[in-house]
């Protein structure tokens, strides 16, 4: 244990050290929006700039085989190829735009495929994806189609009039978002379906619905709707299951979707396999952006989040549309940073509809502009991106000197404090861990600090409270044989 300690030790001095000498963090004194976070009490509190505006480029900016590509009309959709190119929904323009990852050079325009000899075209593409094998999956929401293309551009297959039992009896297939797994099953959003999201298997088959939102009502509701006319139950708010608005996938298969959420409290899931939810949603048990603070304008009402992206090591970020800001949380639903607002300035939207991560720099995709706003990352954010990368592999102690270093630039993150109180805890030292634990308001690490701390004091001195226990009941028996002696001798006198 004390070999643990000391490397700890080291590695807090190596912090100050590194804190030392590396640049202050980009102040954002000239930023167009407010960066902020939430505390323990769900009060507001203002931070550093996790990222901050880096460039901003419309389809106009671009030229292909000489000629200006002009302007993106509404697009709705941007991904990320595994090579690192950019391909945009183009949608007004029924065309795929592919940009270089630099977002610099147009690589190719794809404005049709050649269908069984038929030259084909589409209708407001609406949504795309790349696969891990780089086919490209395009949701051709007008033709009511997935179309898949293969890396060539030849046609790989066409997914439409999907049939099953539990399709409504004319029910027109009007798909908007689409991704792709591992296994190249097809996941896809489409239009007025609220059972949940498509699921098609490789070969085109539907196979059912995924992670379906179920609404509650509440028990007043119920007893309301029993004495309401026909008239008034008709005008009231119809219980029906949320619509997806965008989809991520993991590496490992788990599938990120984001929705609309009126409580503001989950406005993102993350399905296992099975369908199931299995996000956590941190201390405040929220993972639906801005928290509804009474008696604020800039932060009241729930956040309406549109997209969602998966990063990396457990961080995925959120898109919302209704006051364009983007929320960034670690796999333990802990609230990392926020960025971004409604605007004209850089780095603001009118119509945020997408959200990618390319080359470490996070990409908007605005409808209205139609304009892609890029991010880069600050110091403070680069900070935290690491050290939550070293929790998710389990490297506490190596986050230390991370989080030292936010601390410098932020004194008030209590994620820091809880990742250094949760190092200490680790190693053992249970006086520190509280100490930093109770800073950072974790009270489920600091009770398990705290009796391990006591468990500890209680080994230690366990000789000492046995032997004074032992000399206690000693004493006792004398005494009792003593005064019992005295009275026996008293009666026979």
């Amino acid at each position: 244990m004390k070999k643990r300690l000391h490397q700890l030790a080291a590695l807090v001095f190596a912090g100050v050290i590194l804190a030392t000498g590396m640049p202050n963090v980009v102040q954002a004194t000239t930023l167009p929006y407010t960066t902020y976070n939430y505390d323990y009490r769900e009060d507001i509190v203002y931070t550093p700039a996790a990222y901050i505006p880096l460039d901003s480029v419309a389809g106009s900016s671009f030229t292909y085989e000489g000629e200006s590509i002009g302007d993106f009309a509404a697009p709705q959709d941007l991904c990320k190829s595994p090579d690192g190119d950019i391909f945009v929904a183009d949608t007004g323009n029924n065309r795929i735009v592919v940009l270089d990852s630099a977002m610099k050079t147009v690589k190719k325009i794809i404005t049709g495929f050649d269908n069984n000899g038929t030259a084909d075209t589409f209708n407001s593409p609406y949504g795309v994806a790349v696969s891990e094998s780089n086919q490209l999956y395009i949701a051709d929401s007008q033709n009511h189609r997935v179309v898949v293309l293969n890396e060539d551009g030849s046609l790989a297959k066409i997914v439409e009039n999907p049939t099953a039992e539990v399709l409504e009896e004319g029910y027109v297939f009007t798909p908007l978002k689409v991704s792709v797994d591992y296994a190249d099953r097809i996941y896809c959003i489409a239009q007025k379906m609220f059972e949940g999201i498509m699921v098609f298997e490789a070969n085109g088959e539907f196979t059912g619905f995924f992670g379906t939102i179920n609404v509650e009502i509440t028990l007043w509701e119920k007893f309301w709707r029993k004495l309401a006319t026909k008239e008034e139950r008709s005008k009231s708010q119809l219980f029906i299951p949320t619509e997806f608005t965008g989809i991520d996938i993991d590496p490992d298969g788990f599938v990120y979707a984001s929705n609309i959420d009126s409580s503001g409290v989950q406005g993102v899931r993350r399905l296992n396999p099975k369908g199931e939810d299995v996000i956590k949603k941190g201390v405040n048990e929220n993972v639906g952006g801005d928290l509804q603070i009474d008696g604020t304008t800039d932060y009241a009402g729930p956040s309406q989040f549109t997209d969602v992206v998966y990063r990396h090591d457990g961080i995925y970020s959120c898109l919302d549309r209704r006051r364009g800001r983007i929320f960034t949380y670690d796999h333990e639903g802990n609230l990392l940073y926020i960025f971004g607002g409604l605007g004209t300035q850089k780095g603001t939207f009118t119509m945020p509809v997408a959200i990618e991560e390319v080359n470490n720099t996070i990409v908007v995709l605005d409808a209205a502009t139609g304009e892609i706003c890029s991010f880069e990352v600050t110091e403070y954010g680069r900070l935290i991106n690491e050290a939550v990368a070293l929790r998710f592999d389990g490297d506490e102690a190596l986050a230390v000197a991370l989080w030292q270093r936010v601390l410098e630039l932020d004194e008030n993150n209590e994620l820091a404090n809880t990742g250094i109180g949760k190092a200490y805890l680790t190693a053992g030292d249970y006086i520190e861990a509280m100490k930093y634990l109770e800073i950072g308001m974790a009270r489920t690490y600091y009770s398990t600090a705290f009796k391990r701390y006591r468990n500890d004091v209680l080994t230690e001195n366990a000789s000492i409270m046995l032997t004074g226990v032992m000399a206690v009941i000693v004493v006792v028996i004398v005494v009792k044989k003593v005064r019992k002696k005295k009275k026996g001798g008293g009666i026979d006198e």
